[in-house]
């Protein structure tokens, strides 16, 4: 009974294992620790670390707020934002112009944006703020400037204010701050408002519950049955489509696997049943030695004559149809047409032709002649079919 695999299977079978396991390996070493364990330093609404702010979102909902993470453009926020709230938070991406005229659109028809940090004041709109490094953050209170809707319930809050508040060419009001530095900030545009913070620890984990921040958030935010919350995502980097969801599974890998396998199993399969061809044989003859036959014919028959009159008669053939006059045109009339239309010099054109009509009747025709004639209106010929308009270097230096 024969064996059901010969040893270059069992080789290509052994590679492919290998190459699997390889793969396995590194898909392990290479894949993304899950949410929880990752050190996420952002304001970000699926990080529990002390800077993110996962529980103040988790806390929305709990408290009866219409909230969303927002992992799409801001170029599909609702266009009328009557009663919508973006809370664009420290965004680590920047905006395109689109989605900054996208986000004035959504504020202009009377939504409102808690834009938190100097990367949050440069995507909504009007406003300018300065980042100021800051090697020892901390905390500090900071009081109400005046009072406003934000601040009512919240006289102090808390914050991490590394961030300043430059201009904006609305008329705006500073909310919180101190002698030295105003820290929240709300102006009008069109029917909506911008409230910008300079920094976005009071809505952190760590932060939310120092005095006044989580009231001072809840206050810019407005009730709940009136508010719908759309907590940004997008800068911090989520994009939310299929291609990026299907990344961050194993699956491309696995894909990878599988064509592996695949190609493995086609190039298997084609080995034994692809069709048989015979190789192709080559050719024991060469062009060139049919030109060698053919010149020795001719040299055997002292037929030079006949090799000027075919060289000859094919070069007047085409020229006279490529200048437009008849067969039976005189030679003169044919050199100084040439010459009109290609810019070729009249007398060694007519020299050759004149010398070929000769050489063509002659019984006597010298070899070396005759090899000279046949060049010369070979090279003519090749600059006639080539169109190029340019004299034959052979004959123009004669």
């Amino acid at each position: 009974m024969p064996a059901l695999l010969d040893a270059r299977d069992l080789r290509l079978l052994t590679a492919a294992g290998i190459v699997t396991l390889l793969l396995l390996g590194l898909t392990y070493a290479t894949s993304p620790p899950p949410p929880a364990q990752q050190a996420i330093e952002l304001p970000s609404s699926y990080s529990s670390n002390w800077a993110g702010a996962k529980a103040a979102f988790l806390l929305l909902g709990q408290l009866g707020y219409r909230v969303e993470r927002w992992e799409q453009s801001p170029e599909n926020l609702p266009m009328d934002g009557q009663g919508s709230v973006f809370v664009l938070a420290s965004p680590l991406e920047a905006a395109t112009t689109a989605e900054r005229l996208a986000i004035r659109r959504f504020v202009t028809g009377g939504g409102r944006v808690v834009a938190a940090g100097a990367s949050a004041a440069q995507i909504v709109p009007d406003a300018d703020a300065t980042t100021v490094p800051d090697l020892v953050a901390q905390a500090k209170t900071y009081r109400a400037l005046l009072p406003s809707p934000y601040t009512r319930d919240a006289p102090e809050i808390t914050m991490i204010a590394p961030d300043v508040w430059t201009s904006s060419v609305h008329p705006w009001l500073a909310l919180y701050g101190a002698a030295d530095k105003v820290v929240a900030v709300s102006y009008k545009v069109g029917k909506g408002q911008v409230i910008w913070w300079a920094s976005p620890s009071p809505l952190s984990n760590g932060s939310i519950r120092d005095k006044g921040n989580l009231e001072f958030f809840l206050d810019c935010l407005g009730a709940p049955a009136d508010s719908h919350v759309y907590w940004d995502e997008y800068y911090h980097g989520a994009k939310a489509s299929l291609g990026s969801y299907i990344a961050s599974t194993p699956l491309p890998w696995a894909g990878l696997q599988m064509a592996l396998a695949f190609l493995a199993i086609l190039f298997t399969f084609s080995r034994r049943a692809g069709p048989i061809r015979a190789p192709a044989a080559r050719s024991r003859l060469s062009p060139l030695e049919f030109v060698e036959t053919l010149g020795e014919l001719y040299r055997s028959a002292h037929a030079s004559p006949a090799a000027v009159g075919v060289a000859y008669r094919r070069f007047r053939f085409a020229l006279s149809h490529k200048i437009a006059l008849p067969a039976q045109a005189k030679l003169p009339d044919i050199s100084r047409a040439a010459r009109e239309r290609f810019g070729w010099q009249e007398e060694p054109l007519l020299d050759t032709l004149a010398r070929s009509e000769r050489a063509m009747r002659s019984i006597h025709l010298d070899e070396r002649e005759a090899l000279d004639l046949v060049r010369r209106l070979h090279d003519y010929s090749a600059c006639l079919e080539a169109a190029s308009g340019t004299e034959p270097e052979t004959i123009r230096w004669r």
